[in-house]
C-alpha cells in the first residue's frame, strides 16, 4: 500500500512538473512577442538571453562534466561553430522574425511540427529507420506528411477570424498601445520565417548526434554552441545595432521580458526538462507538447489580444495529430526492438528532441527555443 501511494506521489509530481514546463514556454512566447511590441531590438533581445543562458550553464557543464570532457580540438570547435549556426543563430533568429509577423500562438503550433521534420531529415541522412512493413513505420511517414501538410495549410490559408471582441489587454509603452493582432504584417511571411526557424532547429537535432559521439558531453556541448552562437549575434549587431541607446534598458516591462527569457525559459525550464525526462522518459514530455500550444493560445488572447483564424486551427490541429502519429509509432518501434532483444540505433531519441540521461555522467540533448 505505502508503495501504491509512493508511486502515485512520484507521477503526480512529474503530471506537474511536465505541465508547468510547457507552461514556462507558454510564457517565453508572449513574453517574446511582449519584447517586440515595446519595442526591444530582436538583436538585443536575442543576446541578452543568450548571455543569461551562457552565465547559468557554463557552471554547470564545467563541474558536472569534469573530468569527462574529451580534449577539445580545432575540427570539434568548427563543428561547434556550425551547430551554433543552426542551433542558435539561424534558430533564434528566424523564431523573432517569425513571431514579429505572425502570432505567437500559430508560433507555438508550426513548432509541433519538429518531430516530423527531424524524422524527414533523420530518414533522409539513414539516421533513423523507414519500415513500411510495420504499423509503427507506417505511423512514423503518415505522421510527418499530415504535419507538414498542417504547416502547409497555416502558411497558406489564413481563413476567417474566430473571435468577434476587440481585445481589452494590451501592452503600454511611452503611452502607446499595440494590440499583437495589428502586428501581423505578412502572414505567409512570418510562417515561412518559422518554418525555417524549426527547420534548423530540427537540423541541430539531428546533426548533433555525430557530434556527440566524438565529443559525449552534452551540457558541454550546449554551452559551447550557445558561447558560439553569442559570438555571431555580437558580430552581426556590431554592424546592425551599434545604436548604444538601443543596449539600454528603458523599463521594468524590458527587464522582465529579458529576464524571463534567460532565468525562466533558459533556466528554470531547462531544469524542468531535465527532470522530466530523467523521470518519465523523451516520449512523456513530447506528448505533453499541445498544451503549451493551448496554453499560448489562451494567453495571447487574454493579454495580447491575438485573433484566432480557421486555417491557422485547421493546421495546428492537423500538425498535433501528425505529432501524435508520429511519437506513437516512435514508441511502439522502441517496444518491438525491446521485446525482440535489438539495441535501439544511435537515433532512437531524435524524435523527441531530448535523449534519456545517463545515470552516470551524461545529460540530455536540450531544445533551445
Amino acid at each position: 500500500m505505502g508503495r501504491e501511494v509512493t508511486e502515485m506521489r512520484e507521477k503526480v509530481k512529474l503530471l506537474v512538473g511536465v505541465i508547468a514546463l510547457q507552461l514556462c514556454m507558454a510564457g517565453f512566447h508572449i513574453v517574446s512577442r511582449a519584447a517586440l511590441n515595446i519595442g526591444i531590438s530582436q538583436l538585443v533581445f536575442i543576446v541578452y538571453r543568450n548571455c543569461i543562458a551562457l552565465l547559468l550553464l557554463a557552471p554547470c557543464a564545467y563541474f558536472l562534466e569534469k573530468g569527462h570532457r574529451p580534449p577539445l580540438t580545432f575540427s570539434l570547435l568548427v563543428q561547434f561553430f556550425l551547430l551554433a549556426i543552426l542551433g542558435i543563430l539561424a534558430n533564434q533568429g528566424f523564431y523573432l522574425l517569425g513571431l514579429y509577423y505572425l502570432s505567437p500562438t500559430y508560433a507555438s503550433a508550426i513548432q509541433n511540427a519538429i518531430p516530423a521534420i527531424t524524422f524527414a531529415m533523420a530518414a533522409a541522412l539513414r539516421l533513423e529507420e523507414v519500415n513500411l512493413k510495420k504499423r509503427y513505420g507506417v505511423a512514423k511517414v503518415v505522421g510527418t506528411v499530415v504535419s507538414i501538410g498542417g504547416a502547409t495549410v497555416i502558411t497558406l490559408y489564413k481563413g476567417h477570424p474566430l473571435l468577434s471582441q476587440q481585445p481589452k489587454i494590451f501592452i503600454q509603452q511611452q503611452h502607446l498601445s499595440i494590440l499583437s493582432s495589428t502586428q501581423i504584417l505578412n502572414w505567409t511571411l512570418g510562417c515561412v520565417y518559422i518554418l525555417t526557424h524549426i527547420t534548423s532547429w530540427s537540423a541541430w537535432i539531428v546533426l548533433q548526434v555525430p557530434v556527440l559521439k566524438k565529443y559525449p558531453a552534452r551540457l558541454s556541448v550546449l554551452t559551447l554552441t550557445i558561447f558560439f552562437g553569442l559570438v555571431q549575434f555580437l558580430i552581426i549587431a556590431a554592424f546592425t545595432e551599434n545604436d548604444i541607446d538601443k543596449w539600454k534598458i528603458h523599463s521594468g516591462m524590458e527587464l522582465f521580458t529579458i529576464l524571463y527569457a534567460g532565468l525562466v525559459a533558459s533556466g528554470l525550464a531547462l531544469s524542468l526538462q531535465i527532470w522530466c525526462i530523467d523521470r518519465g522518459g523523451p516520449l512523456f514530455a513530447s506528448v505533453f507538447q499541445p498544451v503549451q500550444t493551448v496554453a499560448v493560445a489562451i494567453m495571447a488572447a487574454l493579454i495580447l489580444g491575438d485573433q484566432l483564424y480557421t486555417g491557422g486551427i485547421i493546421g495546428a490541429i492537423l500538425i498535433m495529430i501528425g505529432l501524435y502519429s508520429v511519437i506513437w509509432g516512435k514508441s511502439e518501434e522502441i517496444k518491438a526492438r525491446g521485446e525482440q532483444g535489438i539495441e535501439p540505433n544511435m537515433t532512437r531519441h531524435l524524435l523527441s528532441n531530448q535523449d534519456t540521461l545517463n545515470k552516470e555522467h551524461e545529460a540530455p540533448i536540450i531544445d533551445i527555443a
